[in-house]
């Protein structure tokens, strides 16, 4: 296992993520933001990407029409033109950052991540446990359209630190190596990998390891950050068995940056967030346990915080808001504007050792 030191997400490989289901006002916020865009900016071409490329009717998740770049019709085609030419873009950087909603000046921004890891036995109706701060602690910034992002020479960090001012031992200078160190490594065993720096490119990535129907899910809230939070009902995906999905996670990055990829041999499990003190549901979460752990390294930080080691199955650990995950359909006959989801008892058919 290769280690993402700057990522949002230092292991991707055991995650607790808390999904925005889609609903029928999703549905109308979307429609409302796209009535009122002008069909020239990049936030009108993601809609009409997404229409094309996802076969099923559900719309384009509101997190990632609000991560979309927020540049106007006019800034896109500026902008577009002078990515053709990269000295003229590192030129005009300071406006260029503005405009698009990235982070070009990081020497002041701070993150910090902090996660917690627990067993998937864990994961069944009345068990009380920790839940971390799920805040974004990235700095706030905007994928850039495909068009820009696309010209520009992301693996050759000499031409990158020109446009983006990165001076020798500076915090930027490190960012984007680490990260374009961390998107060129060699994928892990039975890892299918790709950074996206557009949503578009995560859109492609997604449909290529899943095909075109697929459900988007994401943090639905940040209700019960910083607080012992109780499971409530638990769903299996899949009926509980090993099944697709794609999982992206934020990195450190000028711009909007995702490591995404999928792994084998997981299971995805769907359960409400409750306060435990009134019972009432205060969150919606999704755990994706990873079944084999063989391949991992010793010194993997899952394994120091639960006490264990290569080769049994490992849990789940709470996400930040930040991650994103992709998947096919709960079912074959789903109702795609309500996802239905099989309820399975949280032990049914787990191995042995995963109980």
């Amino acid at each position: 296992m290769h280690k993402l030191n700057h990522m949002s997400s230092l292991l991707l490989y055991l995650s607790f993520f808390f999904y925005l289901l889609f609903s029928s006002s999703s549905s109308l916020n979307v429609a409302a933001s796209e009535a009122g865009t002008n069909p020239l900016t990049p936030k009108a071409s993601l809609i009409r990407y997404w229409k094309i490329q996802i076969s099923n009717d559900l719309p384009i998740p509101w997190f990632l029409l609000n991560k979309a770049s927020p540049l106007t019709a006019v800034e896109f085609a500026t902008f577009s033109k002078l990515a053709n030419d990269q000295n003229a873009l590192a030129n005009q950087l300071q406006s260029f950052c503005s405009s698009a909603d990235l982070v070009c000046f990081p020497d002041s921004s701070k993150w910090v991540e902090l996660g917690m890891f627990f067993r998937e036995r864990m994961l069944k109706m009345g068990t009380i446990m920790p839940m971390p701060d799920m805040k974004d602690k990235m700095p706030k910034r905007s994928f850039l359209p495909r068009v820009i992002s696309s010209k520009l020479p992301f693996s050759k960090i000499l031409e990158m630190k020109r446009i983006f001012h990165a001076g020798e031992n500076s915090s930027m200078a490190s960012i984007l190596a680490t990260a374009v160190s961390e998107c060129e490594s060699v994928p892990s065993a039975g890892e299918t990998k790709r950074c996206v720096g557009s949503v578009e490119d995560m859109i492609d990535f997604s449909i290529s390891v899943l095909g075109h129907n697929v459900v988007v899910r994401t943090t639905e809230n940040m209700e019960g950050s910083n607080k012992d939070v109780m499971i409530g009902k638990v769903s299996a995906i899949n009926s509980g068995k090993v099944t697709k999905s794609v999982s992206c996670h934020q990195s450190l990055f000028p711009y909007l940056l995702y490591y995404c990829h999928s792994v084998l041999n997981v299971r995805v499990y769907e359960a409400d967030i409750l306060d435990p003190k009134t019972m009432a549901k205060i969150n919606h979460g999704v755990a994706i346990c990873h079944v084999d752990t063989s391949l991992w390294s010793t010194d993997h930080v899952a394994f120091m915080a639960l006490g264990s080691g290569p080769g049994g199955c490992l849990r789940s650990r709470h996400k930040p808001i930040n991650a994103k995950s992709v998947s096919n359909p709960l079912l074959e006959d789903t109702d795609l504007q309500r996802p239905a989801h099989t309820l399975v008892p949280p032990q049914q058919g787990l191995p042995t050792n995963c109980r």
